[in-house]
């Protein structure tokens, strides 16, 4: 791992194609009527507001997750929280640009 990598800058796309094979829940962090305008087809919606009351139900799916929102700002705060409570995930950025390498 390199120093874009640890700054979260390097080529994510190898990272993500791990997490597919893994069967990892794509999570959009965004609010649902960004969510309603467009979206990864399959995705879930939890917004970043009321993710951590919602823990526990993305416990229950068992599976990597791979956090998206428009820019990348929203799921990088949400892998945090995601990963605060043990969540295995990654930051997929924005959701267009997430979809493109998938």
């Amino acid at each position: 791992m390199g120093i874009l990598d640890l700054l979260g800058l390097g080529n994510k796309t190898n990272d993500i194609q791990e997490y597919v094979e893994k069967g990892a829940v794509i999570l959009d962090v965004r609010t649902k009527e960004e969510y309603n305008d467009g979206h990864i087809e399959g995705s879930k919606n939890i917004a970043l507001q009321v993710l951590n009351s919602k823990i526990l139900e993305i416990k229950k799916w068992n599976k990597p997750v791979i956090a998206c929102c428009r820019s990348g700002v929203r799921s990088a705060q949400a892998t945090s929280i995601l990963k605060e409570n043990g969540i295995d995930c990654i930051n997929g950025g924005g959701w267009t640009s997430l979809q493109s390498k998938l």
